[in-house]
């Protein structure tokens, strides 16, 4: 995932490896962390126990596939709607249901497992199954033979969700990063929150300063790759293969990381469409071409 650099870095900074990236985390009150990390770390352990592809006892591998109606837990179904909302959203850009591709596409366990293997061919179905996906209370009913993939929401969601329960139960000023996905909450350090983002080590640096509240998200084509450096973890839905790698990065601000991360992850899916879509929506993005061409749309700094 994207290099993403907090500053300073000090007493009240703690960084793991969580997901096959990095999460960090930085309070304002350096005596509260011990208590922001283990709130952290619960949010994200009921996260991948919801909708983890590479557990084999998660949730959501756990549904059935025969698309019975089948009754989930409160943060599987919210993690679900919040799925939707994205493909709502960007007319599909950002699918739930692309697992099977991505399996096909060769990303079918941990990034950290992930071997060379080549892409497999992976037809999408002529009605997206994203829309026939169906909530009613704490019952989802998956269409027959679809998987779920919510790791383009999820991580954002366990992002936010991680900084408002830290400020909530600390009273602290925070930051979560959870590779790429970055939320904040509460009140912020007196010149900000200051991030230093960029992809790979030899990239420019794009300093950003997020006031509290704000949320940054990345994503990248030049990250999680495999096969040689031929395939990506970004598809396009309407194809099922990697999306055509026109932006190495699209970075975001936002109010919340779910809304950061489904803008970059859609504006990577658009490629060179992105860019009068993502203008009129009038966000702060910065999106970084294949030969290191940088355009800055909205009130993002240069």
């Amino acid at each position: 995932m994207p290099l993403l650099e907090t500053l300073p870095v000090g007493p009240g900074t703690a960084q793991w490896l969580l997901w096959s990236t990095t999460a960090r985390l930085v309070v304002t009150d350096p005596d509260a962390l011990p208590v922001a990390r283990r709130v952290v770390e619960d949010v994200t352990r009921q996260v991948e126990a919801a909708c983890s592809r590479f557990r084999p006892d998660s949730e959501i591998m756990m549904l059935p596939g025969d698309g019975s109606p089948t009754p989930v837990s409160p943060m599987l179904a919210e993690l679900v709607t919040t799925a939707v909302l994205a493909a709502e959203r960007t007319d599909g850009d950002v699918d739930p249901t692309l697992a099977h591709a991505m399996n096909a596409a060769g990303y079918d366990r941990d990034f950290a497992l992930l071997g060379g293997g080549p892409i497999r061919t992976f037809l999408a179905a002529p009605e997206p199954a994203w829309r026939r996906l169906r909530l009613d209370g704490d019952t989802l009913t998956v269409p027959a033979g679809t998987q779920l993939d919510l790791g383009a929401t999820a991580k954002a969601w366990a992002a936010d969700r991680s900084a408002a329960e830290v400020a909530r139960a600390c009273g602290t000023g925070v930051l979560v990063a959870l590779g790429g996905d970055i939320a904040t909450a509460g009140p912020a350090p007196d010149d900000g929150w200051r991030v230093l983002v960029r992809d790979q080590a030899e990239d420019p640096v794009a300093p950003v300063t997020l006031a509290a509240g704000g949320a940054l998200a990345t994503s990248s084509t030049v990250s999680r790759i495999w096969d040689h450096g031929t395939a990506h973890h970004l598809l396009d839905p309407r194809t099922g293969v990697p999306a055509k790698p026109v932006w190495r990065t699209v970075s975001v601000a936002a109010g919340t990381c779910v809304e950061a991360n489904t803008l970059t992850t859609a504006a990577v899916v658009r490629g060179l469409d992105a860019l009068p879509w993502l203008r009129s929506l009038g966000v702060p993005a910065r999106l970084d071409g294949a030969s290191f061409t940088i355009v800055a749309l909205g009130e993002w700094p240069s």
